[in-house]
């Protein structure tokens, strides 16, 4: 009986058990609220601005040109029949560089040879005639009217002798233009005709850039053609090689505009360098007073909210970020140009804009080998220099 009522004794009440459950159940509550209730610090990636630079660089594209190109066409009408030079060969002086047909100029000659042949048998003839007149007039047997026209008909026959020798020379000459030669050095650039063709007089067939002096061109827009004048300084870099960057001058400002693309064509002289080849693609960097400051920032500082462009500046002290809107002035190779929104001194998120919320925790980056309180931000510099 006594065991039985200890064994009894042993076993919970309901009552008691359920304020066991209860009280579980509130200990659980209470842990999930606290988690819940922990603030999220996202570490970010930040930038400080610098002050705003009062110059801008402006880049334009071109290609490396010869600063003289010739474009040679024959002097005759003819069906080309031969071709001997490919773009990139190289030309002196004396070489031919294609051929039309002469097989109707060398007849034209054969013809002069014959008038000039027939002129000079008439003057021959003009002049005997003239001779025995002379002797008739000395013995009074010819008169005096009989004389002088006899010496018409001569001098008349030399002259048609002379206009036949012209054109003889003349369709010489017509035989040497079959052969289009060059007279510079240079590269070919360019071929515009072709075996078969039939070209008329004048018409471009060979373009050749000559030797010496190379430039860039490029289009400029009707916005940015004050800021180039003859003899600015200017620098060139080259897609080939990032390293190559060499000094340049302004020579030539188009006057006017092209009526297609409405840019002005600008001329830059380059110095001589051997690595330069035509046709290389150039960009050239030209820096100009910047009338209205702005500062630049990395494009991934830029956020969005409600449609309009953010920042997320830091407060130092809070270690929060709190959202500002900005007015983008441009955008640029290394960046986005900030024309309003922003001053020197301002910490700007420069990553992860899309997961900041206004008054977000965020903790800075440590710099260097010193541990940084959350009010030290690590910073980039140079940050908010336009270039």
């Amino acid at each position: 009986m006594v065991s039985l009522y200890i064994a009894r004794s042993k076993r919970p009440s309901i009552p008691g058990f359920a304020l066991f459950v209860a009280l579980g159940l509130a200990l659980s509550a209470c842990s999930q609220e606290k988690a819940e209730t922990k603030e999220v610090i996202r570490p970010v990636k930040v930038v400080e601005i610098t002050k705003a630079d009062d110059t801008r660089r402006l880049d334009y594209s071109g290609s490396v040109k010869s600063r003289t190109e010739t474009s040679l066409g024959f002097r005759i009408n003819g069906k080309v029949i031969e071709r001997n030079v490919d773009i990139g060969d190289r030309v002196k002086p004396g070489d031919v560089l294609a051929r039309v047909d002469a097989n109707d100029y060398e007849l034209a000659v054969r013809s002069a040879q014959a008038s000039l042949m027939a002129a000079q048998k008439q003057v021959e003839t003009t002049e005997l005639t003239r001779k025995r007149a002379e002797q008739l007039f000395a013995k009074n047997f010819a008169s005096k009217s009989q004389l002088e026209a006899q010496t018409l008909a001569y001098e008349q026959a030399v002259s048609s002798r002379d206009a036949a020798a012209s054109s003889l020379e003349q369709a010489k000459n017509q035989v040497a233009y079959t052969d289009l030669t060059s007279g510079l050095n240079g590269i070919v650039t360019a071929i515009n005709a072709d075996v078969g063709q039939v070209v008329g007089t004048g018409t471009p067939v060979v373009t050749v850039a000559v030797d010496g002096e190379k430039e860039v061109q490029i289009a400029v827009p009707e916005t940015d053609i004050a800021q180039f004048r003859i003899g600015k300084s200017v620098q060139a870099r080259f897609w080939s090689d990032n390293g190559l960057v060499l000094d340049g001058k302004v020579r030539e400002v188009a006057g006017s505009a092209d009526l297609q693309s409405r840019t002005f064509a600008v001329r830059v002289s380059l110095p001589a360098d051997p690595r330069i080849l035509l046709g290389m693609t150039a960009t050239i960097e030209a820096k100009v007073d910047n009338t209205s400051p702005s500062i630049s920032i990395p494009l991934s500082a830029l956020g969005q909210k409600d449609g309009a462009p953010v920042v997320w500046l830091v407060d130092r002290g809070a270690g929060t970020v709190h959202a500002r809107s900005v007015k983008v002035a441009d955008f640029s190779d290394d960046g986005v140009r900030v024309a309003d929104g922003l001053q020197p001194g301002d910490v700007v998120v420069a990553a992860g804009t899309q997961f900041m919320s206004e008054n977000m925790k965020v903790k800075l980056p440590e710099t260097g080998d010193q541990k940084a309180a959350a009010a030290e931000p690590a910073v980039v510099p140079n940050a908010g220099v336009v270039r």
